[in-house]
This record gives structure tokens, sequence and C-alpha cells, in this order.
């Protein structure tokens, strides 16, 4: 037993477990780990990538990096989950902190995680993290609202899963006629929301309409997002219109990215916002029953 260090009651059993590496290792010797140094990935024969990573959650370790009195790290995310016991030797962790490690982190870059979808930039070790949070290349998740869907991917994949899985309604131009039915709006939770993706200027553009409770007030909501980043949405702009008895009701905005949830767009209002008594007055009739027609266009700015 190390000086100073005591035996956990709790034996926190270790199990060996298979490596996520982050960045490529050859195949001829497992201790191999490419590192980026500057413009140029070098061999490392020393493992550094390996000792980076916790043994308990195999992820990269950030400051501040723990050790047990015998040297073992660990994160400090899982020096918490295991009650302060060392998940090899089981001795108590203390407050010791592996300092010589958090300095080689500083020296090292690596490549962003989303290398194979198409970031090919090098990064320091402590900017990496924060980086990956925000790549333009990283996955988007499924714009589909109406189940909680896990699937996520590029746009290509998306417009697919969409298709195929979602049964989404796609349809080729940059104009739109559409008309929503509810046999009974007054069941404001019932009236669910719909979508459908267009394919304008070889993009692609998801309209969304439902209706939801905007504090006491049942309302319903049409908006557009646009399957793509925040910088490119922008360069585009759409128009809603309703009506109908000689009224006409316009919105006109910018597309929101995916990046943003359908659920982010619809609490900031950010579309044609429709009062249900003036939904069901565009509807006519008897106003027992939404038979309302919302047609727009989409338009690329110069």
């Amino acid at each position: 037993m190390a000086p100073g260090g005591s035996a956990c009651k709790d034996v926190i059993e270790s199990h060996p477990k298979t490596l996520k590496y982050d960045v490529a290792t050859t195949k001829t010797d497992k201790s191999l780990t490419r590192i980026a140094t500057g413009k140029h990935i070098i061999q490392s024969p020393n493992g550094v990538h390996e000792l980076l990573e916790c043994p308990v959650c195999s992820t990269l370790m950030y400051p501040p990096i723990h050790q047990c009195p015998n040297g073992h790290t660990l994160c400090s995310n899982c020096k918490l989950r295991v009650h302060n016991c060392c998940p090899t030797c089981r001795l108590e962790m203390g407050n010791i902190r592996c300092l010589a490690l958090e300095k080689v982190a500083e020296s090292l870059e690596l490549p962003c995680r989303h290398q194979n979808l198409g970031c090919h930039d090098i990064f320091p070790y402590y900017s990496k993290l924060k980086h990956e949070q925000n790549c333009q290349f990283r996955p988007y998740n499924c714009p589909y609202a109406g189940s909680e869907c896990s699937i996520n991917g590029d746009i290509p994949f998306l417009v697919t899963h969409l298709k195929d899985d979602h049964n989404v309604d796609m349809h080729d131009g940059c104009t739109f006629n559409h008309r929503y039915v509810k046999s009974n709006p007054h069941e404001v939770e019932n009236a669910t929301w719909m979508l459908t993706v267009f394919n304008c200027y070889g993009r692609q553009f998801c309209l969304h309409f439902e209706a939801f409770q905007l504090g006491m007030a049942p309302v319903y909501i049409s908006f557009l997002r646009f399957m793509g980043e925040d910088d490119e949405a922008k360069k585009f702009s759409y128009l809603l219109e309703v009506g109908g008895y000689g009224r006409k009701l316009t919105w006109q905005g910018v597309p929101r990215s995916i990046r943003d949830s359908h659920r982010k767009v619809r609490d900031s209002q950010d579309g044609l916002v429709l009062p249900r008594n003036l939904a069901l007055f565009f509807s006519g009739g008897d106003r027992q029953e939404l038979k309302l027609r919302v047609s727009g266009r989409i338009w690329k700015e110069q």
C-alpha cells in the first residue's frame, strides 16, 4: 500500500474496455498513436493519447485530472462516480492532481472527431472538445418533431430517413399550397403537427404546422426550417399566407436552421401565429371544423 493510502471499503471492479479512439492507430503496433504537431501528423510510440483516456468512461480527460497514491489516473466526473475510490488498485483517491499529464496534454494537437464527415482541421488538445461541440460537420438531429427520434446524420441521410421511416411528403419547387383539416379543432393537444420537405435551389426546407397552447390561448403556428447551417439559412427568405372571405394574414421571415430544435422555434413564435378563433373564421362554415389553407414561397436573397 502506498504511503498515506487507505483501502476503500466498497470494491469497484474494473473490467477491460475496448478503447474508442478519436484518432487513428496503426495496425502493426497497438501502441502507436497518431499525434498532430503543427500541420503534420506524426506517430508517437508513447501511447500518450491512450494515457489520456479515462479508464472508467473511456473518454478523453480534461483538467482537473486526478490520480491515486499509486499514480492511476481518473477524470473528475468518474472520481465522483466511483466514490473517490481508485477502480484500479482500490485505494482512496484523495485530492491529488496529475499535473504532469495535464501538461503533456497541452502539447498535443489532434484531428476533429468528425474527420470522417469532412472536417480536416487540427486542434490543440484543450480546444478540440469545444470545437467538436460546434463543428459544422457534426451530425444533425432528425428534424421530425412528431416523436422523440434519436436518429442523426448528414443531410442526404436524413432526407432519406424522413421519407422512408417517417413517411414525410417530398416536394420539388419553391412554392406551395397546403390545406390542413382537423375535425375537432377544440382538442388542441390532439391537433398533431405536420411536416413537408421541399427541394428548392438544390437545398431542403422543412415546413411545419401545428397547434399548441400559448399560455391559456389555443393557437396554430406554421414556420420553415432549413436543413443546413444557420449562415446558409440566412441566404433565404420565405413567405406564408393564410386567409379567406376577403381577409389575409401574411408572414415573411428567414428559415431557421435545424440546429435549432422544432420546439425552440415554436416556443419563440418565429413563424405565422394564428389564434384558433381566427383560424376557424378563415375555415368558414359553422366553425366546428378546421379547414385552413396555407400557401407560401421560398426565395434566395441576392
